[in-house]
């Protein structure tokens, strides 16, 4: 239950538009984090689709939103909320996938092999898939690209190219520096490329 608190807006973020139902929700007042789940839940949903795949998703939504309404009263005000709550779902799918690597208990590094690997295990089964391909949704087949990156160049690529979110924004998601995001960003773009081509996709 949250406790109502005095909320200074001097000095917080009052171009962000969930600041206000943030203060809602920090005052206890009906429905504040019902119209926040609202607001975001369809991104939430989709950026988890994308890094994790479909299973486990409606778990895996909630426990974003279970750690939003723990976390609020934490929140820096003077931050954009959507960038603290693409940073809780980035942790979520994270430990998603940490835990279901463990499970399969694999030792080999996907983030050193990925690369070097995309290219040749995806021409070995494009004659398979040749006959299927226009039967084939790019969606799907764009996510069988993403499952074969790493978690970092994953990130970077759902979050650039399907989230649309700046650069900067990403660097302060993930907690790294813009260059490093540019790098991971260049590699996912070329691992990408080079799967969907040998899938026969003209780009």
């Amino acid at each position: 239950m949250f406790r109502a608190v005095n909320v200074d807006v001097k000095g917080s973020n009052t171009t962000d538009p969930d600041l206000i139902i943030v203060q809602a929700c920090l005052r206890n007042e009906p429905h504040g984090f019902k119209k926040l789940y609202q607001r975001h839940h369809q991104k939430v949903r989709s950026t988890l689709y994308q890094l994790c795949g479909a299973d486990g998703l409606d778990d895996l939504e909630q426990d974003v939103f279970l750690r939003v309404w723990k976390g609020l009263p934490k929140f820096q005000q003077s931050a954009q909320f959507s960038t603290w709550l693409y940073r809780i779902t980035f942790n979520v799918a994270s430990d998603r996938r940490k835990a279901l690597a463990k499970m399969r208990s694999r030792s080999v590094s996907v983030e050193d092999e990925q690369l070097a690997n995309l290219s040749d295990d995806a021409t070995a089964r494009t004659g398979d898939q040749q006959a299927g391909l226009t039967q084939m949704h790019y969606q799907d087949l764009m996510q069988r690209g993403l499952e074969k990156l790493s978690e970092d160049h994953r990130s970077v690529l759902v979050l650039h190219d399907l989230e649309e979110l700046p650069q900067k924004e990403i660097a302060e998601i993930l907690s790294i520096p813009v260059g490093t995001v540019k790098s991971r960003l260049f590699h996912a773009h070329g691992a990408i490329r080079k799967f969907l081509e040998a899938q026969g996709v003209e780009l």
